[in-house]
C-alpha cells in the first residue's frame, strides 16, 4: 500500500519545518538541558499558534481533532528539529482526558493543551518507565496505573539520560482524579498514541542526522577523495535510509488505524516505533562513524541529535516490548 500526503498536510510539514529552522532549536535545547524553560516555552506557544497541540484535542474543548494522520505529520517536524519539551507527553494526556469522557478534569485541561498555556507531561509505569518528563517544567503531571489516573504533585530528584535534555524524574505525591475500567481502555489508547507520535519524532531525527551525515561526507577527504565515494560509507547511508523509508509507511498505516479505532491499530503503532526508532539509531550510529571525533563535541549541534536518537528509540516502548506485542498471537 502507497501512502500520500493531501496538499494540505504538506503545507503544513512545510510551514512547521520553516517555522523550526528560523527558531534556533540548538540555544532552546541547551537552555532547556540547563533547566531554563523559557526559549522552550517561547517555541512551545509558537507550535499551539500553529495548531500542533489542537490536533490531540476535540473541537468541543477548544481543538481541532483528534486527527492522528496530522499528528504523526506535525510530530515528524517536531524530530526534524530535534524541539524539546514533552511534546509527546502533552497530546498522549489530550488523548487520555478525552477518552475519559466529560471529566471535570477534560473540561479544565483540554481547552489549555490545545491553545499552548499548559505544558503537561505523563506518566505510565506499565509501559516499563517509573518516570515522568520534564515533570519540573510541567505545570501537571498525570499518572496512569492500574484502573486510576492520578495528578502528581511534583518530580522528584532528576535522573540521567542519553538525551540532556529529557529532564526524567519520578512524580511525587498524588490526587487520585479517575478511577474505574475506562482508565484501561483509555490508558492502552494513550500508550498508542505516545506510540505513534514517538515514531514519528524518531523519524524526523533520522531524517535529519542522515541529510547532515550526506552532507558531511562530500565534504570531509581522506586519500584526496570525499569519503563519500567510499563504497563502505555508501552502504552504512543506504542502509539508513532504506530503514527510514520502510518505517515511514508504517507510521501513516498507524495513524489511519487509530484515525479509525481499527482493532490493528494497538499492533501496528508497535510496528511503527520499532521501525523508527531502531532506523533512527541506525542513522545516529552513522552519522557519529562518519563525523568521527568531531559527532562526540558537545560544540558540535548535531550531538544534540545524535544523543537524542538512543532516548526515542526506548521511550514509550523498547523494541523488545514493541517487538513483542507485533509477534503476540
Amino acid at each position: 500500500m502507497r501512502f500520500l500526503l493531501d496538499t494540505e498536510q504538506r503545507a503544513f510539514a512545510k510551514t512547521l519545518d520553516g517555522m523550526l529552522g528560523s527558531s534556533d532549536t540548538p540555544s532552546t535545547i541547551r537552555s532547556w538541558a540547563a533547566g531554563d524553560p523559557d526559549p522552550g516555552r517561547t517555541l512551545w506557544s509558537r507550535l499551539a499558534d500553529a495548531g500542533v497541540f489542537g490536533l490531540a484535542v476535540p473541537e468541543r474543548h477548544q481543538g481541532l481533532g483528534p486527527l492522528p494522520v496530522e499528528l504523526s505529520v506535525a510530530f515528524t517536524e517536531l524530530g526534524r528539529h530535534a524541539v524539546p519539551g514533552p511534546l509527546v507527553e502533552t497530546v498522549a494526556a489530550a488523548a487520555l482526558l478525552d477518552r475519559l469522557g466529560d471529566h471535570a478534569s477534560a473540561e479544565t485541561w483540554l481547552p489549555r493543551i490545545a491553545t499552548g498555556a499548559a505544558l503537561v507531561s505523563l506518566c505510565v509505569p506499565d509501559t516499563g518507565s517509573p518516570y515522568a518528563l520534564d515533570a519540573d517544567a510541567a505545570d501537571a503531571v498525570f499518572v496512569v496505573e492500574d484502573e486510576t489516573v492520578w495528578l502528581a504533585a511534583g518530580g522528584g530528584p532528576l535522573q540521567r539520560s542519553s538525551d540532556p535534555a529529557r529532564r526524567l524524574s519520578r512524580p511525587t505525591g498524588a490526587t487520585v482524579l479517575v478511577e474505574g475500567p475506562t482508565v484501561r481502555a483509555a490508558a492502552a489508547y494513550t500508550t498508542d498514541v505516545a506510540a505513534l507520535t514517538t515514531a514519528a519524532q524518531a523519524l524526523g531525527l533520522g531524517r535529519a542526522l542522515l541529510d547532515h551525515t550526506v552532507a558531511y561526507a562530500t565534504q570531509r577527504t581522506q586519500f584526496g577523495v570525499a569519503i563519500g565515494s567510499f563504497q563502505a560509507v555508501k552502504h552504512r547511508l543506504a542502509d539508513v535510509l532504506l530503514a527510514l523509508e520502510f518505517a515511514q509507511p508504517l507510521i501513516h498505516s498507524a495513524a489511519l488505524a487509530l484515525a479509525s479505532d481499527a482493532p490493528s491499530a494497538h499492533r501496528e503503532c508497535a510496528a511503527a516505533k520499532v521501525a523508527a526508532g531502531e532506523a533512527a539509531y541506525a542513522a545516529s550510529r552513522t552519522a557519529l562513524q562518519v563525523h568521527g571525533a568531531l559527532g562526540y563535541t558537545e560544540e558540535l549541534d548535531l550531538s544534540l541529535w545524535i544523543r537524542k536518537a538512543r532516548a526515542l528509540r526506548d521511550a514509550w516502548g523498547t523494541p523488545a516490548a514493541c517487538r513483542s506485542l507485533v509477534l503476540a498471537p
